[in-house]
């Protein structure tokens, strides 16, 4: 199974953080940065839009981002690209090279068949599982080589959250197809 090919396996959002400065002026940034808004009342980075790839970047003072809504591994990089050269085009300098990493991918999945959550959560370890319809419809399922948490919906669709990288991904889809394929 390993090696599976997952076609509906879709990335639906990717975190990424690290340095872009070595500090920033964020009053003087928003000032001078179009999409770039500063609410220090409301919180301390200021939030920078940007329209192609669409992504929001949370810049703080001590020059560390946090990018959000971006859609692929290129898309980062395109991203960073564009922040890097609206900043220095501004008057902001930047790291010569910034160290932005993924820091978490989710991802969604399509089994599409019908599981029965409860007979998964009877047959499967349970310290590893957590479900309470009551609570959430899904059942949340911890993986801990590679490190994703899955939820799994009784209509067959997955998220898939925590890992840096699509081989992750891809390593705790074939773990968790697997376990179900086992029991199913």
């Amino acid at each position: 199974m390993a090696g599976k090919s997952f076609e509906s396996l879709k990335i639906e959002n990717i975190v990424a953080s690290g340095a872009i400065a070595e500090s920033i002026d964020l009053a003087a940034l928003a000032e001078n940065l179009e999409n770039c808004e500063l609410n220090k009342k409301r919180f301390p980075g200021a939030v920078y839009r940007i329209k192609n790839p669409k992504i929001a970047a949370l810049i703080f003072s001590s020059g560390k981002i946090v990018m959000t809504g971006i859609r692929s591994p290129e898309g980062l990089t395109e991203g960073l690209k564009v922040i890097v050269n609206a900043m220095n085009s501004a008057g902001f300098p930047t790291l010569k090279e910034p160290q932005v990493v993924i820091t978490n991918m989710v991802c969604s999945y399509d089994l599409a068949r019908y599981i029965n959550l409860n007979k998964v959560v009877v047959t499967l370890n349970l310290e590893n599982t957590e479900y309470e319809p009551e609570q959430f419809p899904g059942l949340v399922f911890r993986i801990k080589d590679p490190k994703i948490v899955v939820l799994i919906f009784s209509s067959g669709k997955l998220i898939l959250t925590g890992g840096k990288n699509l081989e992750d991904i891809q390593k705790g889809l074939d773990i968790l197809t697997q376990k179900l394929e086992s029991i199913m």
